[in-house]
């Protein structure tokens, strides 16, 4: 069964590791604006200020920083729509105000945090669209300064993926494989994807921890498997070639998704007598993914729980796998799904 957004997933998986956002923090961000930060105090919030009507649009991360030795927040937005949207500034107004009010309400605060938007963009087009308020402001440039400080006006942090070279690629290794395939899962296609997802074999390569890199091929398979559209069966059989000759063979889980790429690989023409037999197949490895990934952060997990985990529906399991960083708990897994 497909995602519906697999790039939202992958970006939420990737960014919500504090360590991932951390360091692409440190490598992006002006440095003027990580003078301000102390990015010791990051810390990832549940709270959604998303509107159910720009969630299939937007993929948003709130994170909770220290801005001038004061409580802040740092909102990610991800856009990968199929057109640069010139609402977007309007958009992240209504999330700033979003969270103010929640402030205000919520908390009763008296003064209202600092909060910093960033805008990750990956598409073939071309972003042409306004990166401050002022600029959808007709005649806003014309105002003489003291009338302008009447009017409201903010820029967001833009970051275009699309026109990074491999060179301007920088940070740890699972920045540099979220940002590359990034770029080019949208602007590539064929062999050039593969020779992105061959790089990102050759990054995995650089990390210490064994099981951390087995964890984060699962995730960036994933995201190659629904993501990488133009992608065919023989392109799918040349990544499982090359995951097999992976120093990472030996594992189980690498074991697994070469399985999971065997029965998915992209095939026209399929009988639709075998279509609910791979989704059932599907259904089994997310299962095991997510017993797998829930161990790595809590250890074992009780049977009763595994068994809970390997009945549940598609939507619970994507729920706790795309939540993996930030959930606290095994009673909270629980809730999602219950």
């Amino acid at each position: 069964m497909k995602l519906r957004n697999p790039h939202d997933k992958f970006f939420k998986e990737s960014f919500g590791n504090v360590a991932v956002a951390r360091d692409f923090l440190l490598n992006y961000c002006p440095q003027e604006v990580l003078q301000v930060l102390d990015l010791s105090t990051l810390e990832p919030q549940k709270d959604s200020f998303l509107t159910p009507e720009l969630e299939e649009s937007f993929s948003d991360l709130l994170f909770k920083v220290n801005i001038c030795q004061r409580e802040g927040y740092l909102y990610l937005l991800f856009e990968h729509k199929s057109y640069p949207d010139k609402g977007t500034t309007l958009q992240l107004l209504r999330y700033m105000l979003d969270i103010w009010e929640a402030k205000r309400v919520k908390e009763r605060a008296k003064k209202l945090p600092i909060v910093l938007p960033l805008v990750i963009y990956h598409d073939e087009r071309q972003w042409n669209s306004p990166t401050s308020l002022g600029e959808l402001l007709d005649g806003y440039e014309e105002l003489p300064e003291a009338v302008k400080a009447y009017v409201p006006n903010f820029n967001y942090l833009f970051y275009d993926l699309s026109n990074y070279t491999d060179e301007e690629i920088r940070g740890e290794v699972q920045t540099r494989i979220l940002l590359t395939l990034f770029r080019d899962i949208k602007i590539k296609s064929g062999e050039a994807v593969l020779l992105s997802v061959f790089r990102a074999f050759r990054y995995l390569e650089e990390l210490e921890d064994k099981q951390s890199a087995v964890g984060y091929v699962e995730t960036m398979l994933r995201y190659i498997y629904e993501g990488g559209n133009d992608l065919t069966k023989e392109d799918m059989s040349k990544i499982i070639k090359r995951l097999e000759n992976h120093e990472l063979k030996g594992s189980d889980l690498a074991m697994t998704l070469a399985e999971i790429l065997r029965n998915e690989g992209r095939e026209e023409g399929r009988q639709e007598g075998r279509q609910e037999g791979r989704q059932e197949g599907e259904m089994q490895a997310l299962s095991r993914m997510t017993i797998i990934q829930l161990t790595q952060k809590f250890g074992e997990l009780p049977e009763e729980l595994k068994h809970r985990i390997s009945q549940a529906n598609i939507e619970a399991l994507n729920q706790i796998v795309a939540n993996i960083f930030t959930i606290s708990s095994l009673e909270e897994v629980k809730r999602y799904l219950s």
